[in-house]
Formats: C-alpha cells, sequence, structure tokens
C-alpha cells in the first residue's frame, strides 16, 4: 500500500507543481525522510507491520499541504502568509477526498487525518482521542522534527525559512526566545522577531519530542553542535547567548538519554 501511494503522489507532484522549485524540492526530499524516521521509531516501539505501514502513510502525507505553500506563496513561513499547511493538507486529503487518488483502502481514514492536521501544533491537544491516534500522532510529529534537525545541517537557510545567512549572523536573540529556551520549552513562531529567534526556534524543538529514541538519534548524530556551530554570530551577547544554548540543550538530551 505504501509503495503504491508513494509512486501516485510523486506523480502528482510532478503534475500539479514545479518539480523545479527550490522548495519544493525540499519538501519532497524531506517527505522521505520522515518516512524513514517514522519507520525507524515505529520499529523502535515495537508496532507491528500494518501499524509501521500506517506510519509510513501519515509521513507519505503529512506535508501535503507544504506543496501548495510553496507554489501560492513561495515561503514556509506561516507567520508571514497565514496559511497553516496541516490543516489544509488534512483538508484537501480528506474533506475534498484526495486521498482517494493514493490509497484504495480507506481503513485508517480518521487515524491519518488526524495525525496529519496535528503534526506541527505547537500543543497536541489528545482530548477526545484514542490510543492509536496519540500514537500515531505523536511518531509524526517526532519524526518530522527530527528530519529538521538534518534539512537544518545541510539545506539552503533561505529554502527553508525565508531568511539570509545575514539575517541570523547578525541579530540578536530576543529576551523571551532565550528565556523560553533556557526553561525547556518549544517556541512560538508568532513569538520569533529576528533571523537568530527563528534559527533557536528550531533548535528547541528537542523540547516537544515524545520519544527518547528521537533525542538518541539527535545526540548521536551531534545536531546540536552542527547547528550552533553552522554560522558566525556577530553580536558579542548572541554568541554568549549560543553557547548558553548549546550548554543546555546538550545537557537536555543527555539527562533526558541516561534516565
Amino acid at each position: 500500500m505504501y509503495n503504491y501511494a508513494k509512486e501516485k503522489l510523486i506523480l502528482f507532484i510532478k503534475e500539479t507543481f514545479d518539480i523545479n522549485d527550490d522548495k519544493v524540492k525540499h519538501k519532497l526530499q524531506h517527505t522521505f525522510y520522515v518516512v524513514d524516521n517514522a519507520e525507524y521509531l515505529s520499529k523502535k516501539l515495537g508496532l507491528n507491520a500494518e501499524e509501521i505501514e500506517l506510519a509510513k502513510l501519515i509521513a507519505l502525507f503529512h506535508d501535503f499541504g507544504r506543496f501548495y505553500e510553496a507554489r501560492d506563496y513561495q515561503s514556509f513561513r506561516e507567520d508571514l502568509h497565514k496559511m497553516e499547511h496541516a490543516t489544509l493538507g488534512a483538508k484537501l486529503l480528506f474533506n475534498d477526498n484526495l486521498i482517494k487518488n493514493f490509497i484504495d483502502n480507506r481503513k485508517y481514514d480518521s487515524i491519518m487525518k488526524k495525525a496529519i492536521e496535528n503534526h506541527s501544533k505547537y500543543i497536541l491537544d489528545t482530548a477526545n482521542m484514542t490510543k492509536d491516534e496519540i500514537l500515531h500522532c505523536k511518531i509524526i510529529r517526532d519524526a518530522d522534527k527530527l528530519d529538521s534537525f538534518r534539512a537544518k545541517t545541510v539545506s539552503d537557510v533561505y529554502t527553508m525559512a525565508n531568511i539570509t545567512r545575514k539575517d541570523i549572523e547578525y541579530s540578536v536573540i530576543s529576551d523571551k526566545i532565550y528565556n523560553d529556551f533556557m526553561n525547556e520549552k518549544t517556541i512560538l513562531s508568532k513569538d520569533r522577531k529576528t533571523g537568530l529567534d527563528i534559527w533557536v526556534s528550531y533548535i528547541a524543538f528537542i523540547f516537544g519530542f515524545y520519544f527518547k529514541e528521537s533525542l538518541e538519534v539527535v545526540r548521536n548524530k551531534d545536531y546540536i553542535n552542527i547547528l550552533v556551530d553552522r554560522f558566525n554570530y556577530k553580536n558579542s551577547i548572541a554568541k554568549i547567548q549560543m553557547e548558553d544554548i548549546r550548554n543546555k540543550a546538550n545537557n537536555y538530551i543527555k539527562q533526558s538519554c541516561d534516565k
């Protein structure tokens, strides 16, 4: 079922969007890395073959709305264009029934819709969710964040976030963003004021992971140090604060993984 859906999705993307657009290419690549992460976590959690297949399908479609963002707004910054990609993706797939073009077996529509529309929300509201819905919401949220770390180590910053290297290197960290990070909070997009705020918000994803296995990947791949070291911070205070952030993040991961 997954392989069939994957082939259909790739064909749809090629027919509907500009496959040569950097943002479209970035999101297509991201999608398949998230699939790999979802499969990895599902196996680590001891799920059966059918549950693993479902986790991979959710990952395959989790960013369906992002392709429309890339085409219509040339940006993934939802604080700029006010388009919530997770809600849009779930609407297109399940309310408008585009999912029928990719999957014949509709047994898991409810779980898939719930996971996709909740994968990027600041807080996961589990009220009125089933046990399976909660599990798959958590898997896709972790799988998505994990690939954000990979992407931030290699991808073009402007493609990802509509900011430049200069926007990051010559800016400062807002007080709220710094304090939220040091208090082990994930960061709301609306609170970000500077380019460096945006970069710090990505590192803060560690505070939103549900599974120790996800943090172990971040630690093993040394993502925190790579992200902190990617830029040459020109502001002396920002330089000190980024070292605070490095130490806070690495200590948090160590303590969480060693429990």
